[in-house]
Order: C-alpha cells, then sequence, then structure tokens
C-alpha cells in the first residue's frame, strides 16, 4: 500500500478497504506509531456492532462454533468481523493458527473478514493488538465482531470486560472440568454451549451445568444464562444459540446494559494500553543502557532477588518519566 497520512488511513479503513485493514492491524501487532494515529482517528462510541466473545477450553470446538455462526449471520445478511487469538509461537511470536480449516472456507465471502493474531504473552489470552484490532472492525462497519480466544483457562476472564456477549464452549466429556471452572470461568459467560452434544455423556454434562448456574455469583441480574446443545459440525442446535445471542443483545438494550458494557470495555482498554506503554517506557529506557544484563546477571549469581530488581527498574524509570511529564 503506499504511504499515506493517518487521516487518510482511516478513511479507507471506514470504507471497508480490507488490505488497509490488513496492513494496520499488521502496524498493530509490530507497536508502530502510524498505527497509533490511524487508531485515534479511528474512534467512536461502542454499540454500533454487536461484540461476541468465544472462549472454552482447547477442542472443545470453538472455530466450528463460530464458522457455523459466520454462516448464520451471512444468511441474515449481516457483515462478520473475526478476531482469532492463538498461542504465540515461542520462536517466530506470531500466531499458531490451529485447527481452523473449516473457518477458513468464509476467505471468500467478501461480507466476512478473519484475522488471526498471536496472544504475545498478555495473560488471558488477548493481546493488546487484539483489543486495537476490535476497534478496527468496528470501524470498518461490521455489524457483528467475533473474538475467539485460545482457551487459556479461567485467564480468559479478560475477554468478558471487552465484549458484549460472551460464550462459553464446552463439551459432554468435560465431566469434572466444569465443576472445577464454576469458580471462575463459567461465571463471566452469558450463553453456555453444550458442543459436541451427539457425544455420551450430554444428560449428565446438561445436569452439572445446571448445578454449576445455580452456585454462581449473579452477573447481571435479570438475566437467566441459558445452555444450548449444539453440534457445530453439522450445524445442529445453532439457529438456538443465534436466538440465544439476540435474546441477551435485546436484554442489554432494554437494561441499559450496552451504557455499562461500554464502561467496563473502556476500563479494560484503558487498562491494557496503560499497562503496554509502562513495559515501553521502561524497555525503551533499559536499551543499550546495559542495565538489564547486569541485573541479569546479579539474579543469576544470587545476589539481588526478581522482585527488587524490578522494584529499583521501576523506582529508576518510572519516576523520572513522572518528573519528565
Amino acid at each position: 500500500m503506499d504511504v499515506i497520512n493517518a487521516a487518510e488511513w482511516a478513511k479507507r479503513i471506514k470504507m471497508n478497504n480490507r488490505m488497509a485493514a490488513a496492513k494496520l492491524i499488521s502496524a498493530i501487532e509490530r507497536q508502530e506509531q502510524i498505527a497509533r494515529d490511524v487508531l485515534k482517528q479511528l474512534f467512536m462510541p461502542v454499540g454500533n456492532a454487536h461484540v461476541i466473545g468465544v472462549t472454552g477450553s482447547a477442542g472443545a470446538g470453538k472455530s466450528c462454533v463460530v464458522s457455523s455462526m459466520i454462516s448464520a449471520y451471512r444468511k441474515q445478511g449481516r457483515t462478520v468481523g473475526v478476531i482469532a487469538i492463538d498461542p504465540s509461537s515461542p520462536f517466530t511470536g506470531g500466531a499458531f493458527l490451529g485447527d481452523r480449516l473449516r473457518m477458513q472456507t468464509h476467505g471468500r465471502d467478501k461480507g466476512v473478514y478473519i484475522r488471526s493474531m498471536a496472544t504475545r504473552g498478555y495473560l488471558g489470552g488477548l493481546a493488546r493488538g487484539a483489543v486495537d484490532a476490535m476497534r478496527v472492525m468496528e470501524a470498518m462497519g461490521h455489524d457483528v465482531v467475533i473474538v475467539e480466544t485460545v482457551g487459556t483457562g479461567q485467564d480468559e476472564v479478560d475477554v468478558s470486560r471487552l465484549v458484549q456477549t460472551c460464550l462459553l464452549v464446552v463439551t459432554p466429556t468435560m465431566g469434572d472440568d466444569i465443576q472445577a471452572m464454576k469458580a471462575g470461568i463459567m461465571e463471566i459467560a452469558q450463553v453456555i454451549v453444550l458442543n459436541k452434544s451427539d457425544m455420551p455423556g450430554k444428560d449428565a454434562a446438561l445436569l452439572d451445568l445446571e448445578v454449576s448456574l445455580r452456585m454462581r455469583p449473579v452477573a447481571e441480574e435479570g438475566w437467566l444464562v441459558p445452555v444450548v446443545p449444539t453440534v457445530a459440525t453439522t450445524d445442529d442446535g445453532i439457529e438456538e444459540l443465534m436466538e440465544q445471542i439476540e435474546k441477551h443483545q435485546a436484554w442489554l438494550r432494554k437494561a441499559e446494559g450496552l451504557k455499562q458494557y461500554a464502561f467496563k470495555k473502556a476500563e479494560q482498554e484503558s487498562s491494557v494500553i496503560i499497562k503496554d506503554e509502562i513495559e515501553r517506557v521502561i524497555f525503551d529506557q533499559l536499551r543499550g543502557t546495559g542495565l538489564r544484563r547486569k541485573y541479569l546477571e546479579k539474579i543469576v549469581a544470587g545476589e539481588i532477588d526478581p522482585y527488587t530488581a524490578v522494584e529499583e527498574v521501576m523506582t529508576l524509570f518510572i519516576k523520572k518519566s513522572v518528573k519528565d511529564v
């Protein structure tokens, strides 16, 4: 793409220019300054797109569920943006695409835009880049934005602060895992998807889920979390799932839940950006000083513990940065 300024780049994004979006998300992942400038131009109030999170353990069939949802939304004539968050490669820092072959069948549909991103070490499976990519997807004018997370366990609670409707995908074979989840990830879901419900153990799993839901704190007063059995590979149960998602969206609008969501999202976005900027400031100032190597050698030699080392670095650079402001 030719060299353009932030305003022109943002204009192309708002015109649903897919190449401009791809270039921008790549610039976001590289943490380039121009990406920040474009994102400022793309800021808009939330609520224009229905943002859905899909989380759950590996092997639950999240990608198949997402693929079926894409097909259902496209039949309704709605455009869909998908952010598929993958674990980072330990060698390249890039995303592992995983088993997403079925989702790739939507690649030629101009009404669907799918982007795979790496976690890059963020807890909860959510990268700073993914937060910004959601902004890009919304600015492109997609009716629905789906965020599929890596399924790393209870750290996935972060996704609940960034989406309007969070789906938790489980399977009948999870058994005791369902009981273990009730203290954490179970609490974030607005809809629970019992996928692969054609497998043995469906009835027992439904009972476990009902018990767990009774024991969890009420996250949203007035909303009763439904459990929807599905077989995503054959689209069984997907129609009911779509109905429950739409019911939750209608409930949000009726109960002023979108306003509460806007506050939660702003809080989470600000928190992610602040943490990211603090890290950037520290590493920028450490670069070329030799201090990082010095502290690492002291830690290895047992002369200092990692906590004290970090405290000293924070005192040295954060206080200095505050004074310079």
